[in-house]
């Protein structure tokens, strides 16, 4: 294969891959609207840690979000066997701010809701929470976060232990998906999802492949 042809092609050595974990269960305030408040994870699975750990790449770049919960995640999976040389942690991969919804009793929060995504997102992603954040505001800031990271360390292995909301924001961005499908991923506590960001394609062209999503041992 020419070299002229090669450069034109996504490869994965170019590409900066980034393995996204959402962090550990939090089963203290799992009847609340938790949201971005900064709670303590459960990282006792001694097991699944070890398997994830297995999974990910020994020479990476590790950003945590700033909350403690994937803190405690990306240091249980360290001593789980996986390789880092330090944490970084960046505001813009925290979880989406729930405003007033935050430490309310979640069922009567769910029994409130009228809109059909029920299930699939902790509020309506069509709408600004009280004094808070819409998934939309949630996109941006993660999506800026991917494209200056991608930017600074192009090629690199990127590990990020952030949330369920900021990942499904980054599939979203990633994907080029509408708000209407961009909730309809499963993504369980310490489960890996993989995007792969190539720094050669068109800007009209798909810059992301897709790994894995939700990935559990």
């Amino acid at each position: 294969m020419n070299e002229a042809l090669l450069a034109r092609l996504p490869r994965d050595h170019n590409a900066t891959r980034f393995w996204w974990i959402r962090h550990a269960p939090v089963p203290e305030v799992n009847d609340i609207m938790y949201g971005n408040q900064d709670v303590d994870c459960d990282c006792s699975d001694t097991a699944l840690f070890k398997a994830v750990a297995a999974k990910l790449p020994t020479d990476a770049l590790w950003f945590t979000s700033e909350l403690k919960r994937t803190i405690q995640t990306a240091n249980a999976l360290i001593k789980a066997g996986a390789s880092s040389n330090g944490l970084r942690a960046d505001v813009r991969i925290n979880e989406m701010d729930f405003g007033d919804l935050n430490g309310e009793p979640i069922i009567p929060l769910l029994e409130a809701r009228t809109d059909p995504y029920l299930g699939f997102f902790p509020s309506d992603p069509f709408k600004t929470t009280p004094n808070g954040e819409s998934f939309d505001d949630l996109t941006q800031r993660v999506s800026a976060f991917v494209e200056e990271t991608h930017a600074s360390y192009k090629g690199k292995d990127i590990v990020c232990v952030a949330h369920r909301g900021t990942i499904l924001a980054a599939l979203r961005h990633a994907l080029a998906l509408p708000l209407e499908t961009s909730a309809n991923f499963k993504i369980d506590n310490v489960s890996l999802s993989r995007l792969y960001r190539y720094p050669n394609i068109p800007a009209n062209g798909p810059q992301f492949k897709l790994g894995e999503v939700g990935w559990l041992p």
